[in-house]
């Protein structure tokens, strides 16, 4: 019998990097809940690098070191943003998109 429900893309990664993803028909399962939990705070977290980025970016004076951080710690948020949206794309219903 093949599942309906495909793959759910997590908010994490492996410690090598590579992708998790979790297999329940259940929305409400406890590892569900937590990546629910995880994207919130991951998101939560980006916008407060975003408004730390822009504050360094807005700083004439800022130097090389503060704005490597800000773009570092961007791009991490960049990347954790992308990987959910990925993960909330995939888990749309084709009649819902």
């Amino acid at each position: 019998m093949t599942s309906t429900h495909p793959l759910r893309l997590l908010p994490w990664t492996t410690p090598e990097g590579k992708p998790c993803y979790l297999s329940t028909e259940d929305d409400r399962s406890r590892l569900s809940l937590l990546a629910d939990e995880v994207e919130t705070a991951q998101l939560g977290s980006g916008e407060q690098v975003l408004a730390g980025s822009r504050a360094v970016l807005a700083d004439a004076e800022a130097g090389e070191r503060a704005v490597r951080f800000a773009l570092t710690r961007a791009a991490e948020s960049l990347e954790e943003a992308l990987r959910i949206a990925i993960s909330r794309g995939a888990r749309i219903h084709p009649h819902e998109r």
